[in-house]
């Protein structure tokens, strides 16, 4: 499981709607924007570990600046947007290759476990469509950007 975490101002998601026209599914304050992506190896076991380590972050500046306060120390909340492309390998040639990435049946299984998980711990988590082409929006706080990776 890979997650790439960025510390946000705000972030939305929108997937095209039946007219055509984006539709926002998904949209948070201050908080944690985070892109997500499964292998074939991942398990429950990956999202539990993962969910704590996310929740456990201490990325928020406390009244000296320093990163010591967590996102439930600042009510923040989640957007969580799945991205097969986390996968991707681009070594050989200049197409990536995604046979590294999950089938979209097992993946979405572990993206709905991580999201019922990160709600039980966390006030506010949005999300976008899993599979849906998306468009995201975001302010990077810092900015801070972290990979995370089990």
């Amino acid at each position: 499981m890979r997650i790439l975490l960025q510390r946000v101002s705000r972030a939305e998601v929108r997937v095209p709607g039946p007219d055509g026209v984006p539709m926002i599914t998904g949209r948070i304050g201050r908080g944690y924007l985070l892109l997500a992506g499964f292998t074939h190896a991942d398990s429950e076991a990956q999202v539990a570990w993962m969910t704590d380590k996310v929740i456990g972050l201490r990325l928020f500046g406390d009244a000296d600046d320093k990163m010591n306060l967590a996102l439930e120390d600042i009510g923040g909340s989640i957007l969580v947007v799945s991205q097969f492309t986390l996968y991707g390998d681009a070594q050989k040639g200049r197409r990536p290759s995604f046979l590294e990435s999950a089938r979209p049946q097992q993946a979405e299984a572990l993206y709905e476990q991580f999201i019922l998980l990160l709600r039980e711990r966390c006030g506010t988590v949005e999300t976008g469509k899993f599979g849906a082409m998306m468009q995201v929006d975001l302010v990077n706080d810092g900015p801070v950007t972290m990979w995370l990776e089990r």
